[in-house]
């Protein structure tokens, strides 16, 4: 069997388990409170590395409190309420503080429901139905989501509909579990739809970030979301992880490493974290949709393995080294199973083709209201190449370097980031499907490929249950022309490319993007909210027919789901 490695390791180490907790789905606004409450302690949180996403749940309940008892610092009454609100997702995990009340019978636990439904549905302000027991916990949300909304210059009827469930808990308080399901039909606009006839699969339809999909209604989209996975600790610092979602490795809203932009996989992941130490070792099955896909017959595989290891170097700086392999083969090689060998020697040593890249990620806290951040992705690099400044195509990586800045100006809850990004041609991109950084025919790193320069300006301000979020984008890329190959398409082989040398970013034909993405919500139930949505995006092209401008507009009710803003 092709998983037979991976149910070997679950047998033999899970009969060591220790106390875990499932993590919290990725979302930007859930994570932006707790990098904003980390930066705002002016240290390091205690149990995680914020650099590696997703979160467990317990964690984020430490880090809560943690940042609660530091009185060297005023809270606002907002930051009250978020606190509030993530020791009521989380509440499970949540320690009852002593009271002199405590045995009066209108004394709340943790996260409980004034006023439960039927007396057995929300008696938890998070939990549509919850069980705790000291050897059960179980919690069973109902998941929904339904945007409305309209593209000028366009009759198509903009929407998301989104039906599901989601399910989580623990055994024992040893091995944590979460599931996640849901039924969806969309209308994308335009500029999605383009991204689509790049990188999705051939006589599909296309979801952003999601697998298998169906054409809908001609112009729309119909796919089924699924997510899951098993956790529990081997050993007091190792976590194990085992099941089908996603992960991130950075601090910015992109990342040049490793991000959620493609969509779940099948993934196996052990977590050591020993002092100011945190290293990971990342498994993954991917899916090369830019084969031939036969009916009656399984999409062709391809694997990742993936080292990070992060280190804090006293409270306020923190550096990591990445590397990974992309590999095909008709069943895992167990050559990259060994956590600690640097995976070029294992390539070589192999004789095979692989793709290896290697990575750097740095991070600074400073006074309490400002995180620098920087990420950089080397592919291939040759320093008499780059010496020469002769635009060898061989000159592959990426950079990122980004600012956040809390409570911006003295305004309380007031949250400015500004982020650079950029990716030399060819970056990314390797001989085949099977070797390429991407997965189900989606980039596993930025969503523009390579061959991209981009800003961002990201501006938020909240007041308690009110939020209002901006996200301004200048993008300058370079797309190919017929049957040209100039790096931006990561699906591409790199040796049909254009020339060896006098290669720039955004060769090919120039393309040049700005946005403006403003977004108003109101959660007027605990993770059930009210959103309005303005987009202006303008396209420049040197291919006229490519070159137009989109305004939307859309309103959506969203309850127990992350919102997920596809904005390049």
């Amino acid at each position: 069997m092709k998983y037979n490695v991976y149910v070997t390791l679950f047998l033999l180490l899970s009969v060591a388990a220790q106390a875990q907790s499932p993590f919290v789905p990725l979302t930007p606004d859930y994570y932006h409170l707790v990098d904003r409450m980390e930066i705002r302690q002016g240290r390091w949180a205690e149990g995680f590395h914020s650099s590696i996403k997703p979160y467990n749940r317990q964690s984020i309940i430490r880090l809560a409190d943690s940042v609660e008892a530091n009185l060297r610092y005023p809270l606002s009454r907002t930051d009250y309420f978020n606190l509030g609100y993530l020791r009521d997702d989380s509440w499970e995990w949540v320690v009852a503080k002593d009271s002199a009340s405590r045995s009066r019978p209108t004394q709340l636990s943790p996260g409980d429901s004034r006023r439960p439904f039927l007396k057995t549905f929300y008696r938890k302000k998070a939990d549509f139905y919850s069980v705790q027991t000291p050897d059960f916990d179980l919690h069973v949300n109902p998941v929904f989501y339904y945007s409305t909304g309209t593209e000028s210059n366009s009759s198509n009827r903009l929407f998301v509909n989104t039906r599901g469930v989601e399910v989580r808990g623990s055994i024992a308080k040893r091995l944590g579990f979460y599931s996640f399901f849901s039924d969806n039909q969309a209308v994308f606009p335009r500029y999605i739809r383009e991204y689509g006839q790049l990188y999705g699969v051939p006589d599909m339809g296309f979801a952003p970030g999601e697998g298998f999909s169906k054409i809908y209604r001609q112009t729309g989209v119909d796919f089924l979301a699924a997510r899951g996975y098993i956790t529990f600790n081997i050993l007091k610092i190792i976590n194990f992880q085992f099941g089908h979602d996603r992960n991130f490795i950075g601090n910015g809203y992109r990342s040049l490493l490793l991000s959620d932009n493609s969509a779940p996989y099948l993934f196996l992941k052990l977590t050591t974290t020993f002092g100011r130490f945190q290293y990971t070792n990342l498994i993954s099955e991917l899916q090369n949709t830019t084969a031939p896909i036969r009916q009656n017959e399984p999409i062709t595989q391809k694997f990742t393995a993936i080292h990070h290891l992060s280190m804090n170097l006293g409270n306020h700086i923190n550096v990591g080294l990445f590397e990974a392999e992309v590999f095909g083969r008709d069943r895992f090689d167990i050559n990259y199973l060994n956590p600690i060998i640097f995976y070029r020697y294992v390539e070589s040593f192999r004789g095979s083709s692989d793709n290896a890249i290697i990575g750097l990620d740095f991070k600074a806290n400073f006074r309490r209201h400002f995180l620098f951040y920087s990420q950089i992705l080397i592919d291939e690099f040759l320093i008499s190449e780059l010496r020469a400044r002769q635009g060898s195509w061989t000159n592959k990586f990426a950079v990122q370097a980004g600012l956040k800045y809390i409570d911006a100006l003295g305004v309380p809850n007031l949250d400015l980031q500004g982020e650079l990004n950029l990716a030399r041609p060819y970056t990314y991109s390797h001989k085949t499907g099977q070797t390429n950084y991407a997965h189900y025919s989606q980039p596993l790193a930025h969503p523009l490929g390579a061959n991209f320069i981009e800003g961002l300006g990201i501006a938020r301000y909240q007041y308690k249950q009110f939020n209002g979020v901006g996200t301004f984008g200048v993008i300058l890329y370079g797309a190919d022309q017929p049957y040209r190959n100039y790096g931006g398409n990561i699906l591409k082989d790199y040796d049909t490319r254009v020339r060896d040398y006098g290669n720039f970013i955004g060769q090919g034909r120039q393309t040049a993007v700005t946005y403006a993405d403003l977004r108003l919500s109101y959660m007027f139930k605990h993770n059930v909210f009210l959103e309005g949505r303005y987009l202006y995006r303008f396209q420049d092209s040197q291919f006229t027919p490519l070159a137009y401008t989109t305004q939307l507009g859309s309103v959506a009710l969203r309850w127990n789901l992350p919102y997920r803003n596809w904005t390049f």
